[in-house]
């Protein structure tokens, strides 16, 4: 697995981006996988999926720098947590990249997605009509994914299944550069967080990431 960004954000928290190369079997002899776990693997479809849960594995146990077993499961909401080590996990995939956050004091979130036009067809089921006023047509595909790569990584660091994208995450309008930061707020239950989310374009892929 090529490392394309290993980046350490404090002294506690860590984003890491890796390019998958290997094959399921490659992966699958990095890991020490339990009786429940080789379940959920049969359980998913054969290819990318199986990949995917594998490389995020992988990748999660470099960054943890562990020979140890690592027992990873979801939450009743679906977050992936860690039960045998003391660490705020968030993991992400995306057509040939793994990415994961790390972090012990802190809640993360984090996001990629591989850039792509089809994103325009669905643009009104996560974006708010102020939003979609702020976005002209100057780097407008681009400027969609931080969009989405930022809610999508702020629902992780959430981890609430009933938060909504387009009524409860609200992004402020922002510069679009290849990478930056920008401001939002998860509004629900009459409070109202703020965040400094982060993105990064590399290659043809989008990385959304925040802590908090």
């Amino acid at each position: 697995m090529p490392i394309t960004l290993h980046e350490n954000i404090d002294q506690d928290t860590s984003i890491g981006l890796w390019l998958i190369t290997e094959t399921n079997s490659d992966l699958e002899a990095q890991l020490q996988l339990k009786t429940h776990e080789l379940e959920l693997l049969s359980s998913l479809s054969n290819g990318k999926r199986n990949l995917h849960w594998l490389a995020t594995r992988v990748l999660l146990r470099k960054m943890l720098n562990t020979n140890e077993y690592i027992d990873c499961r979801a939450d009743e909401n679906g977050k992936p947590i860690l039960i045998n080590h003391p660490y705020h996990i968030s993991l992400s995939h995306s057509y040939d990249y793994a990415a994961v956050m790390i972090s012990k004091t802190k809640q993360v979130g984090i996001d990629v997605e591989i850039i792509k036009n089809k994103i325009e067809r669905v643009q009104n089921k996560f974006l708010s009509q102020e939003e979609l006023n702020t976005i002209d047509n100057n780097d407008r595909i681009e400027k969609l994914y931080v969009y989405w790569c930022a809610k999508e990584a702020l629902y992780k660091l959430n981890g609430k299944k009933e938060t909504s994208f387009k009524d409860h995450i609200h992004i402020k309008p922002f510069n679009y550069l290849p990478y930056g930061d920008l401001s939002a707020t998860i509004e629900k239950d009459a409070t109202a967080n703020v965040y400094t989310v982060n993105y990064k374009k590399i290659d043809n892929y989008m990385l959304g990431y925040v802590y908090k």
